[in-house]
């Protein structure tokens, strides 16, 4: 059994299996900005309740657009490809027909994910999507963006950007 104290600072773990004997390398990457699976799943990543509720929410204390800027997401990959939006309130719901900014991509649920903007940072959140959204190549349940993070949901990634009005 490997623990953090055996793994210390390595980048990368060998081991022989006990019942093979097969020899199985492990890459540890960890970065201070790395994606971490949480189980169990804390409350600001939780669903309330459900997703079409979430459209109607008009509840924007503790979000806001920030001043002086705007911003935008734009699909860099995927069938809805060169598409820029820009933020015209601060909580967006991502999916296809019915989301804030409705994606034409069929691998991509009617509510995907959630974005709120707090000033220069946005709020992620997979909203119990059938094939995810991924940060840093990893599924999450939920991440924060900055200026010229990408992310991606289906098909599609798509960059966020910060830029003044």
């Amino acid at each position: 059994m490997l623990n953090d104290a055996d793994l210390g600072a390595h980048n990368k773990v060998q081991f022989n299996c006990s019942k093979c004997g097969k020899a199985t390398v492990i890459e540890i990457r960890r970065k201070m900005d790395s994606t971490v699976v949480m189980t169990p799943l804390p409350s600001f990543a939780r669903a309330e309740g459900t997703h079409s509720n979430l459209m109607q929410k008009d509840d924007y204390s503790g979000l806001s657009l920030p001043a002086g800027k705007k911003v935008l997401l734009t699909v860099t990959t995927g069938p809805s490809k060169g598409m820029v939006y820009q933020f015209t309130k601060p909580r967006m719901i991502i999916g296809r027909k019915g989301a804030d900014l409705a994606l034409e991509d069929p691998e991509i649920s009617r509510h995907h994910c959630m974005l709120e903007v707090k000033e220069n940072a946005i709020s992620l959140r997979d909203l119990d999507s059938t094939n995810g959204t991924f940060y840093d190549e990893e599924r999450t349940r939920a991440a924060f963006l900055f200026d010229g993070t990408e992310f991606r949901i289906g098909s599609s990634n798509i960059r966020v950007s910060f830029e003044a009005l």
